[in-house]
């Protein structure tokens, strides 16, 4: 469905009850992920026939659900998940959210619901900010987790796209996605169940995605694993990415291989820019299939020096252990390495402000 063009006009509403700021700091002293949230939303509808419309920022507040409602019975659901962040001379920023909004309307155009205007995007996201600034916390590891996601809204039972759906944009301030920080997380290799098959929804960043990688992840923390990471569907053989976050491998002789894109592997911002500040340092960089079992090899021959993951919420986090049914292996001594950890410091630099932004991929929200 193509979006309608016309410019939206938010109605704001500020909140008339907001939490105490006594409250708010106190929560801020033991930030988790995804637990606290912030006074208000950002909410746009859309119907057939007249589009998007009644865009308004409002104290966040549950939806009232109709029994009936699609998304509950054919999940016509995407997200998105972005920051907001504090930098050191006190602006407040995003990373490159225009490549969020660009994600957005791919995963919608996959999941037959309508694509709503990249600006309105932002702006919902800019306006949500401004309102919940006090809510950006500062700290080493920490920053406003912004939500965007859209629902079917329509109350019919029939196996066809909604005419109704509900843009929202949530805002929660969090602390580091792994407990510990930046330490080299364990993650279990999924044998049985699979992420993804090709002309599926791999590369849509929708909740049926995530609902399915859910049993694979308890049984990797059954494991003692912090995270999953699953094999393609096809062979079972090819790594493709985990339960959250796309994987990256680094050799011996400098170069990095990560899986190559292709519909069944979410296409992540984070590692987008990683790939960008790795080959602007002169190394090689190859999207290709990297099997499970060239994994274990090249770990055993010494070949492979490093193993990290990425994504919005944990950023880059090494690979210190990998967990399988017949055996485990160490990365690097389960350390993190210096490649790791200098892509890891060049990425959060650029994303707090603290190093040229060269790339032009801050977006500082004015007035705040």
């Amino acid at each position: 469905m193509q979006a309608e063009t016309p410019r939206l006009t938010f109605d704001i509403k500020p909140n008339t009850n907001p939490m105490p700021e006594a409250d708010r700091l106190k929560a801020f002293e033991n930030l988790g992920f995804g637990t606290l949230f912030s006074d208000h939303m950002a909410v746009i509808r859309w119907s057939e026939g007249k589009g998007w419309h009644s865009a308004e920022v409002t104290a966040r507040a549950p939806f009232p659900i109709d029994p009936a409602s699609s998304v509950l019975h054919y999940a016509q659901e995407i997200f998105e998940g972005m920051k907001a962040y504090r930098t050191s001379d006190g602006r407040a920023v995003l990373f490159r959210p225009e490549q969020n909004a660009h994600r957005f309307n791919e995963s919608a155009r996959r999941m037959a619901m309508p694509e709503l205007p990249e600006e309105a995007f932002l702006e919902a996201v800019e306006k949500l900010v401004r309102l919940d600034a006090k809510w950006i916390p500062k700290g080493d590891g920490a920053s406003l987790y912004l939500r965007p996601f859209m629902f079917a809204s329509e109350n019919f039972l029939g196996v066809r796209p909604s005419k109704e759906y509900i843009f929202c944009v949530i805002a929660s301030p969090v602390g580091p996605y792994f407990k510990g920080g930046a330490k080299p997380v364990s993650i279990w290799v999924s044998e049985h169940y699979t992420r993804a098959a090709p002309g599926g929804t791999g590369a849509a960043k929708c909740g049926g995605n995530y609902a399915a990688s859910l049993v694979a992840q308890a049984e990797a923390y059954a494991k003692g694993c912090d995270q999953v990471v699953f094999l393609d569907a096809a062979e079972h053989k090819w790594v493709e990415e985990l339960g959250g976050m796309n994987v990256f491998f680094v050799f011996e002789d400098g170069s990095i291989v990560t899986p190559p894109l292709g519909g069944t592997i979410l296409p992540g911002i984070t590692r987008k820019s990683l790939i960008s500040l790795a080959r602007e340092e002169g190394v090689t960089v190859h999207e290709k299939p990297y099997s499970f079992e060239e994994w274990k090899a090249d770990v055993a021959s010494g070949k492979l020096k490093e193993a990290f993951a990425c994504g919005t919420a944990a950023v880059v986090a090494a690979i210190g252990t990998v967990k399988y049914p017949e055996g485990e292996f160490q990365i690097g001594g389960g350390q993190n390495g210096p490649v790791t950890t200098k892509l890891r410091d060049a990425l959060v630099g650029i994303q707090r402000g603290q190093s040229n932004d060269r790339h032009g991929w801050l977006h500082v929200i004015d007035g705040i």
